[in-house]
């Protein structure tokens, strides 16, 4: 299995464990597959990513989903627009053996030695990548809205990225 770290830095050669926090060990993160769509933005981007699942009640799937045949919906405000269209991210692939699992829901997973990757692909159009991988994406004015109807729903499958970047 292959995990990926993306970044706007171009030349990486070894990913150094980084703090975490006062109490956790310093740690390199990586994202699997599935979860990789919610890192095709310019680091700072806030953003708001919630999945359709079967824990969610019928009605919360018809509120979130039923407009959509998309089964991931990822949320950014409108002043984020032209930088999601200029940025150059960079795809780090990693070997997983070094890594574990972190959150399985957010697709998370750490390294607590250094990681070399084993290959680096510039992707040029992050647009055409999450089309690529059918997910929908969504521009709104300001976040919070959103944010705090999915906190408060049945949704179980949710991410909320650098949202102390988002308006307040």
């Amino acid at each position: 299995m292959y995990l990926y770290h993306f970044s706007e830095e171009p030349q990486i050669a070894m990913f150094h464990p980084r703090p975490r926090s006062e109490t956790l060990p310093p740690a390199v993160w990586a994202i699997d597959d599935e979860h990789a769509a919610n890192y095709f933005f310019p680091r700072d981007c806030p953003r708001v990513i919630f999945r359709k699942s079967d824990q969610m009640s019928e009605e919360d799937k018809r509120h979130f989903f039923g407009d959509t045949s998309a089964d991931t919906i990822i949320t950014v405000e409108n002043d984020w627009l032209d930088r999601i269209l200029n940025v150059k991210l960079y795809k780090y692939t990693f070997d997983s053996h070094s890594f574990e699992m972190e959150d399985e829901i957010a697709g998370y997973y750490i390294s607590q030695e250094p990681v070399k990757p084993v290959k680096v692909e510039p992707l040029e159009n992050v647009l055409h990548e999450l089309v690529k991988r059918s997910v929908e994406l969504r521009f709104t004015p300001n976040l919070h809205p959103i944010r705090e109807r999915v906190i408060s729903s049945t949704v179980d499958d949710y991410s909320i990225i650098r949202f102390r970047n988002a308006k307040q």
